[in-house]
């Protein structure tokens, strides 16, 4: 077991892949739509980390545009990892939420307004008092558009925030989308389940400028 939450793990050190794959027993609770990994063709999809997905999901489905969202695990190494194992910090997965968008209602630029204005981005492997490799901001894009947008707005909020004098480096990974697997079902939409649950979502007060890519 490694003793440092805050340093991802190397394949080599992973914990071993698991056979069985997590499947959501339920659609999507808020909206009724099918929870499925791949979007239709006239949709988008794009993978964000900002924490603890409980709150970061109910975000998303919350606005207009957004077809669907899911949450599960993205960015590591463990086939099939459960939350357990997520939580010890040895899959290398974080905790990410798929947005599936349609982009004739809703702008990329929205959706990455919204990353970064409802978290903390410089904070490492960490979200507030939630510490740990899972709870990293990452974006992780499905074709070029995405990337270099997401690459510009990082960018753009570097720029807000320090001239907001927080001169504090953004941490965020960005990458091309990996593997992306459902977290258990009482995990998904859980903000809706629960109303009165956890919610860690918090921004820097500073807002994202506009911005172009």
């Amino acid at each position: 077991m490694l003793n440092n939450k805050q340093t991802k793990v190397t394949a080599e050190q992973a914990l071993p892949d698991r056979p069985t794959e997590i499947i959501p027993a339920e659609s999507h609770a808020v909206n009724g739509t099918p929870l499925s990994k791949s979007a239709p063709d006239d949709l988008s999809q794009i993978l964000i980390a900002m924490g603890c997905f409980w709150g970061a999901e109910r975000l998303f489905w919350k606005l207009d545009g957004v077809v669907s969202t899911s949450v599960g695990y993205s960015g590591g190494f463990t086939v099939n990892p459960t939350y357990q194992d997520v939580c010890t910090a040895q899959t290398g997965h974080t905790e990410v939420v798929q947005v599936v968008y349609d982009p004739n209602k809703i702008s990329l630029a929205a959706i990455l307004t919204h990353f970064w204005q409802s978290h903390d981005p410089t904070q490492g492997m960490r979200q507030g008092n939630d510490v740990g490799t899972q709870y990293r901001s990452a974006i992780y894009y499905f074709d070029n558009e995405q990337k270099e947008a997401a690459l510009a707005s990082k960018s753009a909020y570097q720029q807000a925030l320090a001239d907001a004098g927080k001169p504090a480096d953004i941490t965020t990974e960005i990458a091309l989308a990996g593997a992306y697997y459902f977290a258990e079902t009482y995990h998904q939409q859980y903000l809706h389940k629960n109303p009165n649950g956890y919610c860690g979502i918090g921004g820097t007060g500073v807002c994202l400028p506009p911005w172009e890519r």
